[in-house]
């Protein structure tokens, strides 16, 4: 019976993503009556309510939270609407309702300046919608790439894709895999979103006791999701051939490009969620309480998270010394332009200028470099939790070089993922090109401004990092362009990116807008999932061939 009645639930929520208005009041009408019976269910609201309530109310709670969700979040103005009226008639009852903990979706960024859902134009609207109807929710990912409408869109398309489309993989391990990969950086924000989303499409809710409780065949793509993770320059054809050929629990090339492709929008994902201060959905663990707020309206982990009135202190402090960074940025970026066109560097010029930016970036320290140690909640996803991103060269180790002209997206990855898992190569490609190319020639205040030089560095240091080198790029800029702090951000956040704090976010490029520095981020997550995807698909080839 309890299955029955949780498809009905789903069911429920789904009508909600409808774009037809009558549909989505008569999703609405059904809510209602369920809360207004669960309400009456509890009985006369004592201070010891009878063993049943108890249950009932958890379930209520759940509902209420979710309610709440809508109300902020839900890109229907009727059902925010509907879901204020209906929390309101349950608070009249003398029901504790919810409210939203936190300032917005991002801890980094202020809420104000993050789109409304009730404020945006017929695109991104339209945009919302699309994304709403797919997952049931507009999350707080989605709200922060709204910055960049063109690239959401690209993103939702691709991911929807990945997650619910036709393809080799069943659907619950999409998600599984999905948890496997954001646990990995300990990033509990994805975690919860996808166990979520693995059991309401029939997961077995004993796999998420860990690891060990999946079937053999998740259990065996652990080492590949660790190496792919941290050190994808280690990853070997050998590492494939023991997954292909695993007799009864053996992948096949197809569900095998599927695996990777997800586990490098995860790990790649978890960084963008890290590196913009994503905070927990609204209806999630930490998205909201029942607790009536305090009178300060201060919660404690709001101060603990620098959220509040210590900020002022900071901002002023960097507005003195930070003073004419975008114009020296702006300088630079000319004189390195005039020097492209006088002169040429030598190929063995060129070779050791990226040897040396590649050394340099192993000795650029994350944040504070403390160790994380994972909840036990996390890390029973995967196994090893203490295998993570180490400084190689302090050890001796040695990232070894991967020439882009033997194995390059274009020419090679894009071609093998479009065969074994047709159109993801093709929407992967748009994605990259999207982040890469986006541009508002703009920068800071500044009007007209060609930023492409400085995309390239960004984009070509953290393959620089990943041992990729593009022969016909000057490491040399990469020096002019990107100051310590920006080098620290960006290590630790494609390296780390559980260690990325808010300073670090406010330390770099401090005179630019949010809206850019979330560009910076999806220029990072993209190049990361790049480099990562490169190493595995060669390995895939080197197989094959």
């Amino acid at each position: 019976m309890m299955e029955v009645q949780d498809q009905e639930s789903l069911g429920r929520w789904d009508r909600l993503g409808s774009r037809d208005l009558s549909t989505r009041l008569e999703a609405m009408e059904i809510i209602s009556q369920e809360v207004t019976r669960k309400v009456e269910a509890i009985g006369p609201l004592t201070s010891s309510p009878p063993a049943t309530g108890t249950v009932l109310s958890s379930d209520l709670n759940d509902i209420l939270a979710h309610l709440l969700m809508l109300s902020k979040r839900c890109p229907f103005e009727d059902v925010r609407e509907r879901c204020i009226q209906l929390l309101q008639e349950v608070q009249d009852l003398g029901v504790r309702i919810p409210r939203p903990l936190g300032n917005g979706p991002s801890r980094f960024i202020p809420e104000k300046e993050i789109l409304q859902v009730s404020k945006v134009d017929s695109r991104t609207q339209s945009i919302f919608e699309d994304a709403f109807a797919a997952l049931g929710r507009l999350d707080n990912i989605s709200l922060v790439m709204g910055f960049h409408p063109q690239y959401l869109e690209s993103f939702l398309r691709t991911q929807h894709y990945l997650l619910q489309m036709d393809g080799p993989l069943p659907l619950h391990y999409r998600h599984y895999i999905g948890i496997m990969a954001a646990a990995r950086h300990q990033c509990s924000y994805l975690v919860n979103l996808h166990v979520n989303d693995f059991l309401q499409v029939g997961g077995d809710a004993k796999w998420l006791n860990g690891l060990g409780e999946a079937p053999q065949k998740l259990q065996q793509l652990g080492e590949l999701n660790k190496i792919l993770a941290h050190r994808p320059w280690l990853i070997t054809k050998e590492h494939m051939e023991a997954l292909l050929k695993a007799e009864e629990h053996s992948w096949s090339l197809a569900e095998l490009i599927h695996a990777v492709v997800l586990l490098t929008h995860y790990h790649s994902l978890a960084s963008f969620t890290f590196g913009c201060g994503i905070t927990p959905e609204i209806h999630c663990d930490g998205g909201h309480t029942f607790r009536p707020p305090s009178l300060s309206q201060y919660c404690v982990c709001d101060i603990a998270n620098g959220n509040g009135h210590a900020n002022l202190h900071d901002d002023q402090l960097g507005d003195q010394d930070m003073c004419g960074e975008v114009e020296v940025l702006m300088e630079r970026m000319k004189q390195l332009q005039e020097c492209r066109d006088d002169e040429e560097a030598s190929q063995e010029e060129m070779a050791t200028r990226f040897e040396r930016e590649k050394t340099e970036s192993m000795l650029v320290v994350t944040s504070e470099d403390e160790e994380c140690v994972p909840s036990r909640d996390i890390s029973r996803h995967f196994e090893d939790p203490s295998y993570g991103y180490k400084d190689f060269s302090r050890r001796g180790e040695h990232v070894p070089t991967f020439r882009a002209q033997d194995y390059s997206w274009e020419d090679h990855g894009y071609s093998l993922v479009n065969r074994l898992y047709p159109d993801v190569g093709q929407m992967l490609d748009e994605k990259f090109q999207m982040a890469y190319n986006l541009t508002y020639n703009t920068m800071a205040t500044h009007k007209d401004v060609d930023t492409s030089m400085l995309r390239r560095a960004i984009w070509n240091y953290i393959h620089c990092m990943f041992g990729i080198r593009y022969d016909d790029y000057d490491y040399g800029e990469i020096n002019q362009l990107l100051d310590r702090s920006f080098k620290i951000y960006i290590k630790t956040m494609v390296c780390s990116p559980e260690k990325t704090t808010k300073r670090m976010y406010e330390s770099f490029w401090r005179q630019f807008q949010h809206s850019e520095k979330v560009h910076v981020n999806l220029l990072l997550m993209e190049a990361r999932m790049q480099a990562e995807l490169l190493y595995a698909l060669r390995a895939i080839t080197r197989y094959m061939t």
